[in-house]
């Protein structure tokens, strides 16, 4: 692995690897060793949309590691507009050790990994989000569940998370039941690259079919970051899959309820189920840390931590 753009870069022992070494990352930062595997070592963080946990953890986790981050917006750079992506990613490659870039285009990552000499990673893109879904089953995987005997719910938008979710639940034999509206579902390239995978997926429009009996059940908003125009129309499409106290009873009892954050609040899920016992939201969020930490740990090569 010289870069992390996609679940798909991953074979299933690597994301078990990742694993091992987030759960030891975190155990150190709790006991309160400072280690710095990474001291010396400095990353640039390129975004063009703006971000709460994303930014914070990609730098909080770098100063942990004894490195350093700088932050560059896209007005700063001018990404494809003052400099191309290919000339920025030569001209920071000569700078830093590692670039993280959160980016519109899943093509700008790319470009910034085909003519950089440095690993990237793809921090979000219009097509994939894997950080988040290697915390996200990380989550899972540390409360000791069975990744390949649990059923994981998908409800709302075929989107970035979505397909990163599906094809790391493919590589880990998770099956993975989604409800999606009509014209809503994941990428077909997605799709067909997780059965490649030997992936477990059923698709449905109705939310109930796909809750039934599930183990965890997870959503996303309904309006992402660049949709806004768009607001209207998936309101109308969306508002039969909100996550609710009624929708989760389906689920099994006790089912464990995700969300990636930021939430919208009293449209694809209520604040009842968001706050509720059953959501391990924060545990998602503090991983996120400990996650990337160790894909950065791993794309450095910092050793035994």
């Amino acid at each position: 692995m010289s870069h992390f753009l996609s679940i798909g870069d991953l074979s299933r022992e690597e994301v078990l690897q990742l694993f091992r070494l987030t759960a030891s990352l975190k155990a150190r930062q709790k006991a309160g060793d400072r280690g710095t595997p990474l001291a010396g070592r400095t990353m640039a963080l390129i975004f063009e949309k703006p971000s709460l946990r994303t930014r914070v953890t990609f730098e909080v986790g770098m100063v942990q590691l004894g490195g350093a981050a700088v932050y560059l917006s896209a007005q700063e750079i001018g990404l494809g507009v003052r400099e191309s992506a290919p000339d920025i990613a030569r001209n920071l490659s000569r700078w830093v050790d590692i670039i993280t870039a959160r980016t519109y285009r899943h093509a700008t990552v790319e470009a910034l990994a085909a003519h950089a000499t440095v690993p990237v990673i793809n921090g979000l893109s219009d097509l994939e989000h894997p950080c988040q879904a290697l915390a996200d089953f990380f989550t899972l995987w540390e409360r000791g569940m069975d990744l390949g005997r649990i059923r994981l719910a998908w409800i709302g938008d075929g989107n970035n998370v979505c397909h990163s979710l599906l094809l790391l639940a493919a590589l880990l034999g998770t099956p993975l039941s989604m409800a999606t509206p009509p014209g809503y579902a994941p990428h077909p390239a997605i799709q067909a690259r997780a059965r490649d995978l030997g992936g477990r997926l059923t698709l449905t429009t109705d939310p109930r079919e796909a809750v039934e009996g599930a183990d965890v059940v997870y959503t996303d908003v309904w309006i992402s970051m660049g949709q806004e125009a768009e607001r209207e129309q998936r309101l109308e499409a969306f508002r039969r899959y909100q996550l609710n106290e009624h929708l989760l009873g389906l689920a099994r009892p006790g089912a464990l309820v995700m969300h990636c954050l930021p939430a919208h609040r009293g449209e694809e899920i209520t604040d009842a189920v968001l706050d509720g016992p059953q959501s391990v939201v924060l545990d998602q969020s503090e991983n996120r840390l400990h996650a990337q930490k160790a894909v950065m740990v791993h794309l450095l090569g910092g050793g035994d931590v």
